[in-house]
């Protein structure tokens, strides 16, 4: 088995070995976070005897959560042979993934607990636009003055908030317009039997303070908890921590690893701050300053320092590297993306004919998907190969979502949004005002649009059979 304390400096060992506790790890870039958080949960296991099923570990991304539980497993090594007769595998308990993941799995268990149907779907954003648009569509609301995309995000930031239908408070008439959107919404999906990825964390948060009982069993199942990207967490997130780490007088083992000089999902209801609210929260925490660099070269890191202390609300920490110096950092300043893209091209094809490098050992990155056409323009002028990472998604693409939708539709005949996006995909002559009409019948026969069309295929008696 791996030693697992090898390789790792002072405070890395700190913040591994620390088992009991609220622990804040204050992780720099590069500075190791991924090594300390899967060498903790193996710690924990193999040195202090914690059952992995007691452990639960929240990721940003389901491949960071598959990468966690791969190298957990590659660190305690044969402990991960062939369980004995009669007794459980050694790791078949440990809980890894994402927020969404997880609460999906607890809402699946307690559905019974939250009104649903066993069969309940996740929206997906696609679905929760065509939602958004069914609403304000029955509510003679017109999309040029209310803003579908802007409604779903203004439901959106209110669910990340915690904030129900219920009490909802608008400060403006066009709030009170996405307040009835939102409660109308909220109805919608239930009638769906669907919910989307902000209510998997709001439905947990609110069932976990409602029943006791649940939220009993989840601390005692989950006794060590340990965040990732804790700069990245909302409101729901953060709460949903509390809740299951019980209070801060109860000892419980919370471990937070997150960098308030990282936090860039503000536009998503991220609240760096929930680092400082964790200080709050948990005074007698034990905190970690990881300050060594990995990953570049001291150069580069004297420029991240010099600008991110600027910033008078982070806790001081200066990072550095024993990577040497390295090349220095050189600003362009272009006068516009067409400027920008050719120089970005010169520079390219300086590297590769004084240096030797090709296109595979280079890349570009850019702050929004809206700038990589005057780059790619360039690119093909240039005739410099390129390969673009981040396109449209596999699952985003229009055929895979069709086919989706008739599987939701196969799965679950109330999702009325899944219906919506197939009743002509082939086309087959089922233009709106036909389908419009079906709705309408539908809703005069106190049934959804699926069984409607079911009655008029077979007739009333048989589908009532």
């Amino acid at each position: 088995m791996t030693d697992l304390l090898a390789n790792l400096n002072p405070p890395q060992i700190r913040a591994v070995t620390t088992v009991n506790g609220p622990v804040l790890v204050l992780a720099g870039p590069g500075s190791g976070k991924t090594r300390v958080l899967t060498r903790r949960i193996a710690y924990l296991i193999d040195v202090a005897g914690v059952a992995p099923w007691n452990i639960l570990a929240v990721t940003f991304t389901n491949k960071a959560a598959h990468e966690m539980r791969e190298r957990v497993e590659q660190l305690l090594g044969e402990k991960f042979g062939p369980p004995l007769p009669g007794q459980p595998p050694r790791l078949g308990g440990l809980t890894i993934g994402t927020f969404h993941s997880i609460c999906a799995r607890l809402l699946r268990i307690e559905t019974e607990a939250i009104g649903y149907a066993r069969n309940w779907m996740i929206y997906d954003s696609a679905d929760q636009l065509a939602l958004v648009r069914n609403v304000l569509s029955e509510m003679n609301l017109d999309e040029k003055r209310y803003s579908p995309t802007a409604i779903r995000a203004r439901i959106s930031a209110q669910k990340n908030e915690l904030v129900t239908p219920e009490n909802y408070r608008a400060s403006s008439y066009q709030e009170e317009i996405a307040g009835r959107v939102y409660a109308r919404y909220q109805e919608a999906l239930h009638n769906n039997n669907a919910m989307d990825f902000d209510d998997l964390l709001m439905r947990s948060v609110l069932l976990l303070r409602e029943r006791d009982d649940l939220l009993r069993k989840y601390q005692e199942k989950w006794r060590y908890l340990l965040v990732d990207e804790f700069q990245d967490t909302n409101a729901a997130q953060y709460e949903l921590v509390r809740l299951l780490a019980g209070k801060p007088t109860d000892n419980r083992n919370l471990f937070v690893v997150g960098d308030p000089d990282q936090a860039i999902y503000r536009f998503r209801g991220a609240d760096y701050r929930n680092v400082q609210n964790f200080q709050h929260d948990y005074p007698d925490a034990t905190v970690v300053l990881l300050e060594q660099n990995y990953r570049s070269t001291q150069r580069i890191l004297d420029v991240a320092n010099a600008v991110i202390a600027n910033n008078p609300h982070r806790t001081p920490k200066r990072l550095h590297t024993e990577n040497g110096e390295g090349l220095a950092v050189s600003v362009y300043e272009a006068y516009n993306e067409v400027e920008e893209a050719g120089y970005i091209c010169e520079e390219i094809e300086r590297l590769m004919a004084n240096h030797g490098l090709t296109p595979g050992d280079i890349a570009v990155m850019y702050r929004t998907n809206a700038q990589s056409r005057a780059l790619e323009e360039a690119f093909v002028l240039r005739q410099i190969k390129y390969k673009l990472i981040g396109g449209t998604r596999f699952y985003e693409r229009k055929e895979v979502k069709d086919a989706l939708a008739y599987l939701r539709v196969v799965h679950n005949p109330a999702a009325t949004v899944s219906l919506d996006r197939i009743i002509n995909e082939p086309a087959r002559g089922i233009g709106p005002k036909t389908y419009g009409a079906l709705k309408q019948w539908a809703a005069e026969l106190g049934v959804n649009e699926y069984t409607a069309l079911l009655i008029l295929l077979h007739g009333p008696a048989e589908v009532s059979q």
